[in-house]
């Protein structure tokens, strides 16, 4: 599997249940916490175009929010 970056914060619900959705399905992640790392928050906002959380980089696809549907579309694109 592919492996992806996950844009988070600590209190996001949608962060949580896409990183257990993720866990489930065993596709490896990378987590940054934009609340913390402001090169990673740039980056993401850069990427997406927008502030929201989750943010997931699949090669050069972007998913946000909590899709498994896109996910995987992007999964098997990488």
């Amino acid at each position: 599997m592919a492996a992806v970056k996950i844009y988070t914060t600590p209190t996001c619900p949608w962060c949580k249940k896409t990183k257990e959705w993720m866990k489930e399905k065993k596709i490896s992640f990378t987590e940054y916490n934009v609340v913390k790392d402001e090169k990673a928050r740039k980056r993401m906002i850069k990427k997406s175009g927008q502030m929201g959380v989750p943010v997931l980089e699949i090669g050069d696809q972007i998913v946000v929010g909590f899709d498994p549907k896109a996910i995987e579309k992007a999964l098997k694109k990488k």
